[in-house]
C-alpha cells in the first residue's frame, strides 16, 4: 500500500514540473537592457505577435514586466489533432494596394515578413499593387506533379512624361502604385528624377528589385526592420522637428523608424545620435550615413544607409533616396556611423 501511495505522490511531483516548464516556456521575463525585438528574435516569434498576445500600443517594455511568448487561445485550447491524410490548410489572402510593404502587411495580420514569404514563395521583399498574398496557412503537404511554367504574362505599357513641379510620390499617387514600384521598374537608384524624363508605370514582365532592395536582409534583423519601416515613409514631407507619418526633418525620421522597429532610441537631433553611434569603415544597410555644414556648420544632416551608395533620409522637401554621388551630398559628407543600440 505504501509502495503504491508513493508512486502516486512521484507521478503527480513529474506532472506539476512539467506544468511549470510549460508555464515558464509561455512567458518571458524582461531583463535590463532588453528590447521588443530581441525578445522577439530569441525566442522566434514576431515584433507584432507580441505586442498583440500582451496588448501592447507601443514597443515600450520595462524590467521585470513578464510577457506572453504564445496567444492566449494557444494556451488555453489544445491544437486539434491533424487528419490522417496531409491537406493544406485554407489559407487567408490579402491583396496589395498601393502604399504596402511586406512590413505593413505582416504587422496588419499579426504575422512576420518571413512567414509571409515562405506562404508565397517570395525571395526578396518586392511586392505589386494587385498581387494576392496568403497570410496565414500552410503549404500543401500533398505531392503534385509540377505544372508547367507558363510563360509570363506580358502587361501593355503605360508611360508618363516629367513635367516641371513631379515628384515620385506625386506620381505614383495619381497612377495608384507605390514609389518603390515606380523605381523599381524604371531602374532607379534615387528618388531624383528630371523634367522631360520618361518613366515607365507598368509594362513587360513583372518588375525585377530596383537595384535600391539592397543586399535583401533576413526579415527578422534590425537592419531588415529599419529598411522596410523607412521606405513606406518615402514621399512624407520634410517638417523642422517632425516626428510622424505627416511630416520628419532628419533626426525625428531616425526616431520614428528605429522605435518602430523595435530599437528603442531617444528623441534628440544629429549630434546626439552622432554621439550616441560608433564609426565603421564599411556601412551596411541599416547603418547611418552623417554629413557636415549644411545649414549650419559641423554635424547638421543624417540618414539611413540603404547600399549601393545610397542612403534614404527626410532632405530637402520630402523623404526620399539619394545618391552619395550626388554634388551637393557627396561633398557634405562626413562618416558612416552605427547606434550604439544596433550592437
Amino acid at each position: 500500500m505504501k509502495k503504491l501511495i508513493g508512486m502516486a505522490i512521484t507521478a503527480g511531483v513529474l506532472s506539476l514540473a512539467i506544468g511549470a516548464a510549460d508555464t515558464e516556456a509561455s512567458s518571458y521575463t524582461i531583463q535590463p537592457g532588453d528590447t521588443l525585438w530581441k525578445v522577439a528574435s530569441s525566442n522566434k516569434v514576431s515584433v507584432a505577435n507580441l505586442k498583440t498576445w500582451n496588448s501592447l500600443s507601443t514597443d515600450a517594455i520595462y524590467p521585470n514586466q513578464v510577457l506572453r511568448l504564445t496567444s492566449p487561445s494557444a494556451a488555453s485550447t489544445p491544437a486539434p489533432s491533424a487528419p490522417a491524410a496531409a491537406t493544406a490548410e485554407k489559407a487567408s489572402v490579402y491583396t496589395v494596394k498601393s502604399g504596402d510593404t511586406l512590413y505593413k502587411i505582416a504587422n496588419a495580420h499579426a504575422t512576420s515578413v518571413a512567414k509571409i514569404q515562405q506562404l508565397n514563395n517570395l525571395n526578396g521583399p518586392v511586392i505589386r499593387v494587385g498581387q494576392k498574398l496568403k497570410v496565414s496557412g500552410t503549404a500543401s503537404t500533398a505531392v503534385a506533379s509540377p505544372a508547367p511554367a507558363a510563360p509570363p504574362a506580358q502587361v501593355n505599357a503605360t508611360t508618363y512624361r516629367v513635367v516641371s513641379g513631379d515628384t515620385l510620390s506625386k506620381i505614383s499617387r495619381s497612377h495608384k502604385v507605390s514609389v518603390a514600384q515606380l523605381m523599381s521598374w524604371n531602374n532607379l537608384s534615387t528618388s531624383n528624377i528630371r523634367v522631360g524624363q520618361v518613366l515607365k508605370i507598368q509594362g513587360g514582365t513583372a518588375p525585377a528589385p530596383s537595384p535600391v532592395q539592397v543586399s535583401n536582409p533576413a526579415a527578422s534583423s534590425k537592419a531588415g526592420q529599419v529598411l522596410s519601416i523607412a521606405r513606406t515613409q518615402l514621399g512624407v514631407p520634410y517638417a523642422w522637428g517632425g516626428t510622424t507619418s505627416s511630416g520628419f526633418d532628419c533626426s525625428g525620421y531616425l526616431y520614428y523608424v528605429y522605435n518602430r522597429a523595435g530599437i528603442t532610441i531617444p528623441r534628440t537631433n544629429t549630434i546626439g545620435y552622432y554621439a550616441s553611434s560608433f564609426t565603421v569603415a564599411s556601412p551596411q544597410p541599416g547603418d547611418l550615413v552623417f554629413f557636415k555644414n549644411t545649414y549650419r556648420p559641423g554635424i547638421s544632416h543624417v540618414g539611413i544607409y540603404v547600399g549601393n551608395n545610397s542612403f534614404i533620409h527626410a532632405g530637402g522637401d520630402r523623404v526620399q533616396i539619394t545618391s552619395l554621388n550626388d554634388s551637393y551630398w557627396g561633398k557634405h559628407f562626413d562618416s558612416y556611423k552605427r547606434l550604439n543600440a544596433m550592437r
